[in-house]
């Protein structure tokens, strides 16, 4: 049986939401799977050691540019060919678009299993997933992603950082897909400061490139703390994932790193300013942090002035016994 699922929205922390739920339906069928994702999920590099994934297509689309192979009305047309060469059998698509429904049932898909057209207005991200695949596969998920390595490659990060059990070894994910997301690089040091003070530490800065992430990477640089810090901004997302899994903890802004993160096992606390709560609290690995005085957060909440150090500190120390 080959069975194609499709997810295409954008980035990493989408991808790894998704996946539980994508990895549900290949136990259930008893076949790995293919997945159509965007480029930019960065599933090609961070599912190529999982069981259940047979391939990843490329979802050749760049809505902002308004290019790529399969953009626009015959970009639809070049999927179409691109999915019926390959004679799938079954479908799962997690959108609500007609346009993917009418893409599976021209590429000749017989077997096809979509979320309810037309309405992607107020929808749960983690609920419409976990009721999608329970109404057709009769599952519950639980929805804890887990990225798969390569066990030489997890020891060669340990011994290439010299990563030993006498230090705590942290991932600090400073940066953000946006303003609103990047917390202070003072708040950063002042947990630094706290946490260092009970168990010596090795923290490890993951950011993107960009001017603003840097500018955050240097500050920490500059601080009392710049000997016991590596920066990973300038590895590939990919080639951080050993690394990462090495670590006792990470905090993180609500970034790729809070997701991945938690998906390679690692307990998170996750820096909530302005997202809603459930995409710091959807797996059991990670702890939101909430601007204080605050319960709950939305896209309007604009919260990480009030995001408190000391708090993190205390969250941290409890998951580590320290």
């Amino acid at each position: 049986m080959k069975v194609l699922v499709i997810q295409n929205r954008m980035g990493i922390g989408d991808l790894l939401i998704f996946l539980p739920y994508i990895c549900g339906i290949s136990k259930e069928l008893n076949t790995p799977i293919s997945l159509l994702a965007r480029q930019n999920t960065r599933a090609k590099d961070l599912l190529k050691d999982n069981p259940h994934i047979k391939e990843v297509i490329t979802l050749d689309r760049d809505d902002k540019n308004r290019s790529g192979r399969h953009q626009g009305f015959f970009g639809t047309l070049n999927l179409i060919k691109d999915l019926r060469k390959q004679k799938f059998d079954k479908s799962f698509t997690f959108n609500s678009s007609a346009r993917y429904a009418l893409i599976t049932k021209m590429a000749g898909i017989i077997d096809r299993h979509q979320y309810p057209l037309f309405q992607k207005k107020n929808q749960n991200i983690i609920e419409t997933a976990k009721n999608f695949i329970n109404k057709h596969l009769k599952q519950n998920i639980n929805s804890d992603s887990e990225i798969f390595i390569d066990e030489k490659k997890i020891n060669d990060a340990k011994n290439q950082f010299k990563i030993t059990s006498d230090k705590l070894h942290i991932v600090l994910g400073v940066g953000g897909s946006g303003p609103t997301k990047r917390v202070a690089a003072e708040k950063f040091i002042k947990f630094m400061d706290l946490i260092n003070e009970v168990k010596n530490c090795i923290f490890y800065l993951a950011a993107g490139s960009n001017t603003i992430e840097q500018q955050i990477v240097d500050t920490i640089l500059n601080s009392a703390h710049k000997n016991n810090c590596i920066t990973l901004n300038k590895m590939d997302i990919v080639d951080t994932l050993p690394v990462i899994k090495n670590c006792n903890l990470a905090v993180c802004n609500d970034s790729s790193f809070s997701h991945i993160s938690a998906a390679l096992g690692i307990k998170t606390l996750v820096l909530m300013t302005d997202t809603p709560l459930l995409y710091g609290s959807y797996s059991s690995r990670m702890t939101a942090i909430l601007p204080e005085g605050l319960k709950d957060v939305t896209h309007d909440t604009l919260g990480k002035e009030k995001i408190n150090p000391e708090e993190i500190y205390i969250k941290a120390k409890k998951i580590l016994n320290l």
